[in-house]
């Protein structure tokens, strides 16, 4: 009987639908995994495939060409170590999300999802048929029990695991980044530890997808909790973990031990990495956005020069009469402090021509929005001829507040194919901005220092279509909107309880009737990356037509 085991964990980032791209690197991770003498590679949750599937987990040619995927991965790797690796599953006329057991050259287990909870935009219930609770696989003479994902949030299963005679339990995931969800995974995994007294491994792929991003952050805990490996959070690792058999059972030696950075960091590298990765799994590797000299702009800028590089990054300046000098100055300096291209595409002579086309029509009224929002459309009208012309990706730079109670012009400054900062409110973008003038790290591709000029920062914000505007013309201060959207959104607050809290009941009324009246425009919205619990869109779905309003 063997008292030592060496388990390699490889917290990867998959292409979601490279079926063949994820496979090696899988075998590159197996060839770590055998040159380091262990008897087990892990990858996480849905590894092959990539996650979140959406509608792909049911299509039964995409199944096909995963489970021959597997089958060649297998035979190229059978002499070696076993590898757990998960894919979706077809058998017996149900579709289950598995995690197949590699060894001798075939899947020689099969482990299937029990508990389908809704959770973190997995969509488990709709896409997947729940299974039967898996009992172990042996490995090396270890019985090894696996909760995948969502059913090491259930009791039952590691429960199930451990009186069937599992002496580890090994938890692979695909667990999306939010604010927060380091403490909520490592309070879930000790309870299951505590409750079993196993040693657990924890294992998260890493990378973004679409909306979201998979954040890593991996580890390892023994019996009491006790946790004695931690990976970095947004990296790709490989890591050996070596267990040791002791009168207690089996116990894992302490490893890497990596800190966990704080919030602000990890919400600025959830930006940069989906920004980074939606743009190359798309196929593309340069940027533009139009830079008003506004602090939203200037941190998507800054966003795109950390994950792309300078080089790979344009800003368009797109000036009409009622732009300041103050604002044009300063994107030029945002600019310059970046190291990004800057042109300049004045609107003027547009917005002349479509006030004169539609001069006949629209005799006899007084200018009002309409003009002010012809000016934004003319510009997200110039910003996509630009992407389309240079094969760069156009950004939008709405914040969550903005998109939370519609300020922002449908077709115009919403143009575009991707927002890094949609779940970022107001008051979290400054913060946001002087978090990353005061820190640079390696893994950021823009130069280090006070890239955002603090005149930027510190006037008041204002979109500048008329004479003097600014953006508390039209709502309340974003210190008082973004708590009242806090308590409407992530709380899911009634008026009532608002007011108690000291808002006045007008202003609570008057953003819940923005909230519910906008909900049109955010079906319209370029993709953005979700930050919290709370993401517009993706946690928050709410009807376009609602004449529902709280009576408090």
């Amino acid at each position: 009987m063997t008292d030592r085991f060496r388990l390699t964990i490889a917290q990867l980032n998959p292409t979601l639908g490279d079926l063949e791209g994820n496979a090696a690197k899988a075998r590159a991770a197996w060839d770590q995994a055998r040159q380091g003498g262990a008897q087990m590679l892990a990858l996480p949750e849905l590894f092959l495939t990539g996650h979140p599937l959406q509608d792909l987990a049911r299509k039964p040619a995409f199944l096909r060409d995963a489970l021959a995927a597997v089958e060649r991965l297998a035979a190229d790797c059978a002499d070696g170590p076993a590898i757990g690796i998960g894919c979706p599953l077809a058998e017996g006329g149900q579709v289950r999300n598995a995690y197949l057991i590699l060894q001798g050259g075939r899947v020689a287990a099969r482990i299937s999802q029990h508990e389908l909870l809704e959770r973190e935009q997995s969509d488990a219930r709709r896409l997947f048929d729940p299974a039967p609770i898996s009992g172990p696989f042996c490995v090396a003479d270890v019985r090894i029990g696996v909760a995948l994902g969502a059913d090491a949030r259930a009791q039952a299963v590691t429960e199930t695991q451990a009186e069937t005679g599992a002496e580890i339990l090994l938890v692979p995931d695909a667990s999306p980044y939010h604010r927060g969800a380091a403490d909520e995974r490592t309070a879930h995994m000790v309870a299951r530890v505590v409750e079993s007294g196993l040693p657990l491994v924890w294992l998260n792929m890493t990378g973004g997808q679409d909306n979201l991003v998979h954040d890593g952050a991996s580890f390892v805990l023994n019996r009491g909790g006790h946790k004695v490996v931690q990976l970095a959070p947004f990296e790709e690792a490989v890591e050996h973990i070596d267990f040791i058999r002791t009168a207690e059972g089996w116990q894992a030696e302490p490893g890497t031990r990596v800190p966990q950075p704080d919030e602000w960091e990890q919400d600025y590298r959830a930006m940069v990495q989906g920004l980074g990765d939606y743009m190359r799994k798309s196929g593309f590797g340069k940027a533009l956005l139009g830079l008003s000299g506004g602090v939203d702009s200037a941190l998507v800028a800054t966003i795109a020069a950390d994950a792309l590089g300078p080089e790979n990054v344009r800003g368009v300046r797109l000036p009409s009469v009622y732009s300041s000098g103050h604002s044009l100055d300063d994107a030029d300096e945002l600019a310059r402090r970046l190291g990004i291209r800057m042109d300049t595409v004045p609107i003027e002579g547009p917005r002349q021509a479509v006030t004169d086309a539609l001069a006949g029509v629209m005799a006899g009224t007084a200018p009002d929005v309409t003009e002010e929002n012809i000016q934004a459309r003319l510009r997200g009208l110039l910003l996509m001829a630009i992407s389309n012309k240079f094969g760069e990706m156009l950004l939008t730079t709405g914040n969550k507040s903005e998109a939370a109670v519609g300020y922002a012009t449908i077709y115009g400054d919403m143009a575009g194919s991707f927002n890094p900062i949609l779940d970022l409110y107001k008051t979290r973008v400054f913060g946001i901005c002087r978090w990353r003038n005061d820190h640079h790290l390696d893994w950021m591709a823009g130069p280090a220092g006070e890239v955002i000029p603090v005149q930027i920062i510190a006037k008041p914000p204002s979109a500048e279509l008329r004479p003097g505007q600014t953006d508390q013309d039209s709502l309340p201060p974003y210190d008082v909107l973004d708590r009242v959207l806090e308590g409407l959104v992530e709380g899911d607050l009634a008026v009532a309880d608002l007011v108690a809290q000291g808002f006045e009941q007008a202003t609570v009324k008057r953003v819940e009737a923005l909230l519910y009246g906008s909900e049109w425009k955010r079906w319209q919205a370029a993709p953005g990356l979700r930050l919290t619990r709370g993401a517009l869109g993706l946690d928050r779905r709410y009807p376009m037509v609602n004449k529902w309003r709280d009576r408090g």
